[in-house]
């Protein structure tokens, strides 16, 4: 195990008799993977496959003094505890025992981690030297289990869980220092910790942006201290900035981006979350069943639209996804911070919706919500999506070991009704809210409960269904009318393409139901789209659903069967049964 040169065939040879050794043991491997050994590992990671083994063990050789295998069959230990190794939350069910908490984040494993950013990491030598030195000298002398990057890292993790200050973190490293062994290599204050911390993290942006959500200060109005529209300051002082133009003054409000594509490069520079972006046409069972995105008819209608993106099987599709959040729980129920969110449909089901693979892109600041100005903020994640579907970006892939140019596009939009609105640039209040059908709606407005209700859906119905001949049940009439096919893309962009649009809330809104020309017009392919925004379905059914159990159960303020209601169904001629009787 040490004394031979791990390129001699003698090494490699016992090598592979370890691993069958240990691949016989049933307690301390689970679906052909075993604990890895090397000097990296030394069985503290997850289980990993043989391949993996083999190229650790080659390149790192074993773990110093391990001549015991303790790990791997050779004493009556089953597997190790939950505090030497870890099973991330996108391994699918099963766990090696109890003990095992499902929802430790992989960024626990320091190891793997620095593996995904070493690339990055080796553009800057010095850099590289600091944290590799970082990443395998022991927290203090003698000690095993932590080196002094992982030790930070498990620290921070706990921090951001528990939403410690940076106060209070300080104050907590400060006490384990002292706690600790004498040398001991902990730093001392939150600064010192994110020093170590950061040149493994990917970077993001600060811009700046108009109050009244008018612009972003970058481009031509980066250089700007007020907005050129509305004439706000850029800052949250009133005093007059260029007197001291040196002095960083804090800005009005912020959009904080974190750019995409190092993040996509990041991905494929791991192994195996380069196999499982390309999980959708190597592993997909393709037997005309819709199970996953790239059975529906748009995922076939772009590649055979555009085959050169299509023949590409690595070009990823993107969902877009965005809804109001209050950061501050109960503390103030009027602020409205919009975080916008990617989902990569690349990805098998079980992992597109993991933790680890919902990528932040843009973090809108509140107090006030964007509404139809969203498109303000979100440029520059329109601009790098223009940019990876026009000429892309060299991108390693470490699955295949080889280089490729990645390219990408918005598959669709996934948001609540208000927020579908807000990103198409339809009205979805009044009498035409509906933005597949129109001004094809036909509305009545009740009289009692001063809403609008749309009585005619059973033209979506065939037309020789029952239900088309049924009065009573309904709005007392038969119903003989049909439903249009939804408008396209181009009839849609037809519509739109004159709109000159006026952001920021110190202006009126568009009349019309189109308020705007969404930005994502200027994406090449979105006209060509069969379907562009989604509704998300735990709303819909959450909605539903409350208002039949409410009404069945007779749920105070939950049911829809009041006395207006039921003085609208008199007005209306149905369910006569059913009207308010007086009784004094």
């Amino acid at each position: 195990m040490y004394n031979v040169k791990r390129s001699d065939d003698e090494f490699l040879n016992k090598m592979e008799g370890f691993i069958k050794c240990a691949l016989n043991d049933q307690l301390t491997r689970r679906e052909e993977t075993i604990f890895c050994p090397c000097r990296r590992c030394q069985n503290r990671r997850r289980f990993r496959n043989i391949d993996q083994i083999r190229d650790h063990i080659i390149r790192y050789g074993f773990k110093k003094n391990y001549t015991q295998w303790i790990w791997h069959g050779e004493s009556t230990l089953s597997t190790p505890s939950s505090s030497n190794h870890y099973i991330d939350e996108d391994d699918q069910e099963g766990t090696v025992n109890n003990e095992v908490n499902d929802e430790t984040d992989e960024i626990d494993n320091v190891n793997e981690m620095f593996d995904d950013v070493q690339e990055h990491l080796m553009e800057e030598p010095k850099l590289y030297e600091k944290i590799l030195l970082d990443a395998e000298k022991p927290l203090y002398s003698g000690c095993a289990k932590f080196t002094i990057l992982s030790a930070v890292l498990k620290l921070f993790n706990l921090k951001a869980k528990h939403g410690w200050s940076d106060i209070s973190f300080t104050s907590l490293l400060g006490l384990l220092k002292d706690m600790l062994p004498e040398g001991n290599e902990l730093p001392t204050s939150n600064y010192e910790a994110k020093k170590i911390m950061c040149p493994i993290g990917i970077g993001y942006k600060k811009i700046h942006a108009c109050p009244n959500d008018c612009i972003l200060y970058r481009n031509e109005y980066e250089s700007l201290h007020e907005c050129p529209k509305c004439g706000l300051s850029r800052y949250k002082s009133r005093e007059n900035v260029h007197n001291d133009p040196d002095k960083k003054w804090p800005p009005a409000k912020v959009l904080w981006y974190l750019p995409i594509i190092p993040r996509f490069k990041r991905l494929f520079a791991n192994k195996e979350n380069a196999k499982n972006l390309r999980w959708h046409a190597d592993v997909r069972k393709d037997d005309g069943l819709l199970r996953h995105p790239a059975d529906s008819p748009q995922w076939r209608n772009i590649d055979t639209m555009y085959s050169s993106f299509g023949e590409e099987i690595r070009n990823l599709r993107l969902g877009l996804c965005t809804d109001g959040i209050n950061p501050f729980g109960n503390l103030s129920s009027q602020h409205s911070t919009w975080p916008v969110l990617l989902v990569i449909y690349n990805l098998p089901p079980y992992l597109s919706m993991k933790r680890k693979y919902i990528m932040l892109s843009l973090m809108i600041s509140g107090p006030r919500q964007p509404g139809n100005d969203i498109d303000v903020y979100l440029a520059p994640l329109i601009d790098d999506l223009k940019l990876l579907w026009d000429k892309g970006v060299r991108v390693f892939d470490a699955y295949s070991i080889s280089e490729f140019t990645l390219r990408a596009m918005l598959f669709c939009t996934i948001n609540d009704f208000p927020a579908y609105g807000n990103l198409s640039g339809y009205s979805t209040k009044g009498a035409r809210a509906c933005p597949i059908c129109q001004d094809d709606m036909a509305v009545e407005r009740l009289h009692f409960c001063k809403k609008n209700v749309y009585m005619h859906h059973r033209r979506f119905l065939p037309l020789n269904h029952p239900y088309r001949k049924k009065k009573k049940p309904f709005n007392g009439e038969i119903e003989s009318g049909v439903a249009r096919l939804p408008l396209t893309g181009n009839d849609v962009y037809e519509r739109i393409k004159d709109i000159e649009n006026v952001f920021g809330k110190a202006f009126p809104l568009q009349e019309g139901m189109w308020k705007k020309k969404s930005i994502f017009w200027e994406l090449p392919y979105w006209k060509h789209l069969q379907v562009r925004h989604c509704l998300d379905v735990m709303h819909i059914e959450k909605n539903v659903c409350d208002s039949i159990i409410g009404t069945l159960l007779n749920i105070p303020g939950k049911t829809k069967d009041g006395e207006k209601a039921r003085q609208d169904m008199l007005k209306m001629g149905i369910r006569k049964e059913l009207a308010p009787v007086e009784k004094g």
